[in-house]
């Protein structure tokens, strides 16, 4: 069976730091490009960072410089670390690979 489950989501003051994890079964993701989406109450799903299988990375504007999309080959997981977050980084975060979408992990930055 070919999915992907993310975990790591969480209820926390703004500043902190948290790491999101999207763990693959069914397939491989070093042979595949890999995003994390997000969605926030009433807007559209959004792109926050790529990681194509060639290694290059992508990231939207809002997140660069705070959020990094990371690779373990060996436990077919990738990452998501989220530094310095901001209440607007409050969204249902998803993992996308493979024409597969995981069932997405919750992010709530709130004082």
């Amino acid at each position: 069976q070919v999915q992907l489950v993310e975990s790591g989501g969480d209820l926390a003051q703004p500043g902190g730091s948290l790491r999101l994890s999207c763990t693959a079964s069914g397939f491989t993701f070093s042979n595949n490009d890999v995003a994390w989406y997000r969605q926030a109450p009433g807007k559209e799903r959004e792109s926050v960072a790529h990681s194509n299988s060639g290694g290059n990375t992508y990231y939207t504007n809002a997140v660069k410089g705070r959020f990094t999309i990371s690779r373990d080959n060996a436990e077919n997981t990738v990452y998501l670390q989220m530094k310095n977050r901001k209440p607007e980084d409050t969204a249902l975060y998803y993992c996308h690979a493979n024409v597969v979408w995981g069932q997405g992990t919750q992010v709530i930055v709130s004082s």
